[in-house]
C-alpha cells in the first residue's frame, strides 16, 4: 500500500521501575493484577456513592455527548468501507420526443437497466481511509472511556467532599454547643461578681463567629449538592443528598502499578496514541494520490420505442468499459497535501508524547502528595489533640478562678481551627487518592478498546519520549 505502514512506538527506557514518588511502597504489578470486573470507587465501600456513580453513568449528558460522538466514528468506518464494494444502480425512464427529420412525428423511447462501477484498490488509498476511519473510532472509544473515568472521578471527588463538609458541619454544631455552654458560665460569673462584662462579649464574639463560618460552609454544601445534581442528570430541585455525620471509611491503601501498567491503562494515552496512527495513514492517503486510478464499469437493459416491446429481446443493450485517469500538473496541490499529512503526523506524535509526560507527571504528583499528607495528617492530629486538652485545662482553670477569659478564647479558636485543619487534610487526602486513581486509569485497560477491522494494529499505547 502506499504510505508507510504504521509501526508502534517503543516504550522508554525505566519502564519496568517504580515511580520515583512511590518511597518503596509498591511492588511490581502486572496488568492482570487489577480486576477488571471491581469498578475502582468500591475500595471506598459506600453503597450510597456506588448508586450515585452508576447514575451518573445512565444520566449524564456530557457522557451522552462521548458516546454519540464514538457512534459517529462508528458510522464513519462502515461509509469508508463501502468504498471498496463495487457500485450497483438501476434506471428507468421514459420519454416522448418530435423529431423533424429524417421523419416527422412523435417517439417514444423507453429504457430499462442496470449498471456496476468499481475502482481497484491497486494502491491502498481505500483501504488507507478504512484504516484512518478505524484508529479514528478507536480514539473516539478511549474519549469516551476518558470521559466515563472523569464523570466517575468528578462524583467520588464531590461526595466525599461533601461527607467532609458534613463532618465539619458536625464539628461546628459541637463547638457551638460548647461556646453556649461557656457564655452561660461566663454571664453566671458575671453575676456573681467574679468575672467582667467584656468576657461575656468576648463569649458572644466567638459563638457568633463560629455560627456565622458554620452558615458559609452550609453553603458550600448546597453548592455541592447542586453539582452532583448536574452531574446526575437532574435540576438541582430534583436532588438533595441528606446530610450524614456517619464517620468516614478508612483511607484505602494505595494501588500497586508500574510505569509500564499506566501507560495501558490510561485511555487518554490509548487515544492518543490511536490518532498518531489515524495521522499516519492520512500520509498513505496523499501519497496514494499520485498514482493513477482505474475505473471498470458496465451496464446492460432494454431500449425500446414503447414500453410494449421493452423486455423482447432485440431491444436487449449492453456496454463495458473501463477508464484509467491521471493527473499529470496540479500546480503543486499534491506535494502540499503529502506536507500536510506528514505535519499532521508530526503533531498528534507530539501530542502522544505530551500526554505521555503529562500521566507521568499526573501520577508522580498524586504519590508524592498521598505520602506528605499522610505525614501531615498525623502531625495535624497530635495538634488537633493537644489544642483540645489545652482548651479543657484553660476551661477548668478558668472555672476555678485562676487564669482569664481571654486565656479561654485563644484556646477555645486554637481546638476548633486545629480539629477543622484536619479534617481538610483528611479531605485532602480522600482527594488525592481519588486523583491517583484517576491518575492510574480507574479500572479501565486498553484491552477494553473495540477491535476495528482495517484499523491500524498496535492498539495496546507504548510512549515515545524524547531521547
Amino acid at each position: 500500500m502506499a504510505g508507510p505502514d504504521y509501526v508502534r512506538p517503543a516504550p522508554p527506557a525505566g519502564t519496568q521501575q517504580p515511580f520515583e514518588e512511590a518511597d518503596g511502597r509498591w511492588t511490581p504489578a502486572a496488568p492482570a493484577a487489577a480486576d477488571p470486573e471491581v469498578a475502582w470507587w468500591t475500595r471506598y465501600g459506600d453503597p450510597q456513592l456506588d448508586a450515585l456513580v452508576e447514575q451518573a453513568d445512565r444520566a449524564n449528558q456530557t457522557l451522552r455527548q462521548a458516546e454519540a460522538r464514538y457512534r459517529q466514528a462508528q458510522a464513519l468506518v462502515g461509509s469508508a468501507r463501502a468504498a471498496e464494494a463495487p457500485t450497483l444502480g438501476v434506471q428507468a425512464a421514459t420519454t416522448r420526443e418530435r423529431t423533424v427529420s429524417p421523419k416527422p412525428g412523435l417517439r417514444d423511447a423507453d429504457t430499462l437497466g442496470l449498471s456496476a462501477s468499481w475502482e481497484p484498490d491497486f494502491w491502498g488509498k481505500v483501504r488507507r481511509s478504512v484504516e484512518q476511519a478505524g484508529d479514528n473510532a478507536q480514539a473516539s472509544a478511549a474519549d469516551l472511556a476518558q470521559a466515563r473515568l472523569s464523570l466517575q472521578a468528578a462524583v467520588v471527588a464531590d461526595y466525599l467532599q461533601l461527607r467532609f463538609d458534613d463532618q465539619t458541619m458536625a464539628l461546628y454544631q459541637r463547638t457551638l454547643a460548647g461556646y453556649r455552654h461557656a457564655l452561660r458560665l461566663t454571664q453566671a460569673r458575671v453575676r456573681a461578681g467574679v468575672a467582667s462584662a467584656a468576657d461575656v462579649a468576648a463569649a458572644e464574639a466567638t459563638l457568633h463567629s463560629t455560627e456565622a463560618a458554620s452558615t458559609d460552609l452550609a453553603l458550600s454544601r448546597r453548592q455541592l449538592d447542586h453539582a452532583l445534581a448536574v452531574l446526575l442528570g437532574h435540576t438541582p430541585a430534583e436532588f438533595s443528598l441528606a446530610a450524614s455525620d456517619a464517620p468516614l471509611p478508612a483511607l484505602p491503601p494505595t494501588p500497586q502499578a508500574l510505569p509500564s501498567v499506566l501507560l495501558q491503562r490510561r485511555p487518554d494515552i490509548a487515544g492518543a496514541e490511536r490518532r498518531m496512527a489515524a495521522a499516519n495513514a492520512g500520509i498513505g492517503m496523499a501519497v496514494a494520490a499520485w498514482f493513477p486510478t482505474l475505473s471498470l464499469s458496465a451496464s446492460g437493459g432494454y431500449d425500446s420505442a414503447g414500453l410494449a416491446s421493452l423486455l423482447s429481446v432485440p431491444n436487449r443493450v449492453w456496454a463495458v468499459g473501463a477508464a484509467l485517469a491521471g493527473t499529470l500538473f496540479d500546480g503543486g496541490a499534491r506535494h502540499a497535501q503529502r506536507a500536510q499529512a506528514q505535519a499532521s503526523f508530526d503533531a498528534a506524535a507530539a501530542s502522544y508524547r505530551q500526554t505521555v509526560l503529562s500521566a507521568f507527571q499526573g501520577v508522580e504528583d498524586q504519590l508524592a502528595a498521598t505520602r506528605e499528607l499522610a505525614r501531615e495528617e498525623q502531625q495535624q492530629r497530635s495538634a488537633a489533640d493537644a489544642a483540645q486538652q489545652a482548651e479543657r485545662v484553660l476551661m477548668d482553670q478558668y472555672r476555678a478562678g485562676t487564669t482569664l477569659y481571654s486565656a479561654v478564647i485563644t484556646a477555645q479558636a486554637n481546638a476548633l481551627e486545629a480539629q477543622r485543619t484536619l479534617l481538610q487534610v483528611q479531605a485532602r487526602q480522600f482527594g488525592a487518592q481519588v486523583a491517583l486513581l484517576v491518575a492510574l486509569g480507574g479500572d479501565w485497560d486498553s484491552g477494553n478498546l473495540p477491535a476495528v477491522r482495517g484499523a491500524s494494529p498496535g492498539a495496546t499505547p507504548a510512549p515515545v519520549l524524547p531521547e
